[in-house]
């Protein structure tokens, strides 16, 4: 054989003495061959140096083998690792990651074009909004879509969350059981879905602890709008003694800014929360107290729900909600006596 030719099927099937559509079938996952037809054809690719070619794969199967993964240019600090585990699962099922970076909302209907150009299997939506008409053009182009964080109203998309409300409930009350009455929020970026859902579900808590009125700051869920965001909170008004940040990211920036520019100690005159359970939540420095998200199951649960829409595009929206895990740390503690 010419070794500057690329090996094709048809040279294995010959090689192997069985048929061009048996090779096909041992490189396609989930079709019917025997053992010992599979065995006789991976040793004989071995052998020939042959690779699938994923086009002609494409054509055989209708499918890609893509899934496109929207992310925002304000993700928090675990959306790497939430990838890498989307990336892993995926893999596992012959899917490959093509990201997509959204800016800004205006950004999305140059990613919805590329999505359409590319024909995509599917998918899954992280830290972008989606109203319903964007939701609905996915379904026009019979793309399965799943909101990653978020929820789609009417159940118009399917979604995996955290539980916001019961995560936040947990951090207020054991503020309040800590006898914390001044309140700041520093909340996220108010187009963000999920920073209003924290938001919303923060002053309710709030408010059923009988705190009223409570003042919000907003960032972008970075460390330097955490910062800034207190910082401005601090040029007018007396010092609360406790902040509830949108994410962990703003929270640690809170906590070095009243340290180094305010000279407060945290948790003994600033008790500070946070939401996520990023890796640097645990540094020495910090030991946040925030509510961890479940990624595994969350990460696990977006890629099922995915497939199975793309293998039964008929099945109804579904909705899986975890509740995350409270990590008590270092940066609460009672608050002091204001008289």
């Amino acid at each position: 054989m010419n070794k500057n030719k690329r090996v094709t099927s048809y040279d294995v099937a010959e090689a192997a003495g069985v048929s061009q559509s048996a090779v096909s079938r041992v490189f396609l996952k989930g079709r019917s061959v025997s053992k010992k037809t599979r065995e006789k054809v991976l040793a004989t690719a071995k052998e020939l140096g042959y690779k699938p070619n994923a086009i002609a794969r494409m054509l055989i199967t209708k499918r890609s083998g893509m899934v496109a993964v929207i992310l925002s240019s304000r993700a928090n600090l675990n959306y790497p690792e939430v990838l890498s585990l989307l990336n892993k699962r995926l893999s596992a099922k012959n899917e490959r990651v093509l990201l997509f970076n959204l800016d800004d909302a205006d950004g999305l209907d140059d990613i919805l074009e590329q999505i359409w150009t590319f024909q995509v299997d599917g998918v899954i939506a992280l830290a972008a909004h989606f109203d319903n008409d964007s939701i609905n053009q996915f379904k026009d182009h019979n793309i399965p879509v799943v909101l990653y964080n978020r929820r789609a109203s009417g159940h118009s998309a399917s979604s995996v969350c955290c539980n916001h409300e019961q995560g936040l409930t947990e951090l207020v009350s054991l503020l309040d059981d800590n006898n914390h009455k001044s309140y700041l929020i520093v909340g996220g970026p108010e187009q963000s879905d999920v920073a209003q859902e924290r938001l919303d579900c923060s002053i309710n808590a709030l408010a059923q602890k009988g705190h009223h009125k409570v003042p919000v700051r907003y960032g972008d869920y970075s460390y330097e709008s955490g910062r800034l965001a207190f910082a401005e909170w601090m040029q007018k008004n007396k010092a609360p003694t406790a902040v509830i940040c949108g994410n962990d990211t703003m929270a640690i920036g809170v906590i070095d800014e009243a340290r180094e520019n305010f000279g407060l100690n945290v948790p003994e005159d600033l008790s500070v929360v946070g939401f996520d359970g990023v890796s640097a939540v645990a540094w020495h420095s910090y030991r946040l107290t925030t509510v961890k998200q479940p990624l595994e199951q969350m990460t696990k649960a977006a890629v099922d729900i995915l497939l199975e829409q793309i293998e039964s595009p008929d099945n109804p929206a579904q909705l899986r909600v975890w509740s995350g895990t409270l990590i008590p740390g270092n940066t609460v503690a009672p608050a002091k006596d204001e008289s």
